[in-house]
């Protein structure tokens, strides 16, 4: 187990606000980057590593809010089409292909990236660094080793 940085600390958590949603500059920039890079999969002649992690990310954070926090339900099961979209793009990169995901995988990335930027503007800033802890977490797990049955380890990108 290597250690690994982590982009925020408990005292980052427990400093946030609890009612206030994270702030809209921090907010935007998060999405954006995040649009951007589903853009770029969609559309851009060589999307690249950094595109597919991005959109990852926002996947992985649906994920964490779901399936361990329990602060909303993935009711229509576009979150696991999500991810099984992304684990297909990235396993077809590493096949020497473009990062590109078929087309209800585009939508089912789309339906969560949406769903995540509701909920960036309603839950509180505190829920978000931890949902941001505890995926980070859980990828370092991952990164080491410690796989749950849906997980899908693409480490070369």
């Amino acid at each position: 187990m290597q250690a690994r940085p982590k982009n925020y600390s408990i005292m980052d958590e427990m400093m946030a606000s609890s009612i206030e949603p994270l702030p809209l500059e921090y907010r935007r920039y998060q999405l954006t980057r995040m649009y951007q890079g589903l853009h770029a999969m969609e559309q851009a002649p060589a999307p690249t590593t950094d595109d597919w992690r991005v959109v990852s990310d926002a996947v992985n954070l649906m994920e964490t809010l779901v399936a361990e926090m329990k602060v909303c339900e993935d009711s229509s099961g576009l979150l696991m089409d999500a991810i099984t979209a992304l684990a297909l793009a990235g396993k077809r990169n590493m096949a020497g292909g473009a990062i590109r995901m078929d087309g209800a995988g585009i939508q089912a990335v789309r339906a969560i990236l949406s769903d995540y930027a509701d909920l960036l503007d309603v839950l509180p800033a505190r829920t978000m660094i931890r949902c941001h802890r505890l995926t980070e977490k859980r990828l370092h797990e991952l990164l080491d080793g410690k796989r749950k049955p849906h997980d899908v380890e693409i480490t070369s990108l």
